[in-house]
């Protein structure tokens, strides 16, 4: 598969995390790209990065308008290192994509339209009332107020 180019891996790092249940809408793989990335690729590259992975046979349309993992693209996504941040993900992801040799296959064809269109209603979700899913929670910070030390009761015996 060559050129690989960013968007590749970063988009095959999507679709790992978007369909680990059930194959994944665009709409659900633009939002893990955004949680991933803190941005998302434009239409066209998406497009683009979305036929260059089906062609090289790592991303197939398991349903219709619905993406998966191939078992090819499965052994290249396990294994990653799970305290690493997404650039370390990244390297070890390209560096996988770098030795693999793809098959010919049939392209997953998505339009510059219909990621546009996923691309907006994630927007549109992120606006709204409800809640992304796949957004990191918030930590809860801890109180810096110090614990008193026990204290024993008035008619309590003492220690000896």
């Amino acid at each position: 598969m060559h050129p690989i180019y960013e968007v590749d891996v970063l988009l095959l790092l999507a679709v790992s995390l978007a369909s680990k249940r059930r194959p994944a809408e665009l709409v659900e793989i633009v939002a893990a790209t955004d949680l991933l990335n803190d941005a998302v690729p434009s239409e066209t590259r998406f497009a683009d990065a979305i036929r260059r992975l089906s062609i090289a046979g790592l991303i197939l349309e398991a349903e219709a308008g619905r993406f998966a993992l191939t078992p090819e693209a499965e052994k290249i996504v396990t294994g990653l290192p799970k305290k690493g941040d997404t650039a370390e993900r990244m390297a070890v992801v390209w560096d996988r994509l770098v030795a693999y040799s793809p098959a010919a296959n049939e392209p997953a064809v998505v339009t510059p339209q219909q990621a546009c269109a996923a691309i907006l209603a994630h927007r549109a979700s992120g606006q709204g009332v409800g809640k992304n899913m796949l957004m990191p929670k918030p930590k809860v910070e801890e109180d810096d107020k110090r614990r008193a030390p026990f204290r024993r009761g008035p008619g309590a015996p003492r220690r000896r």
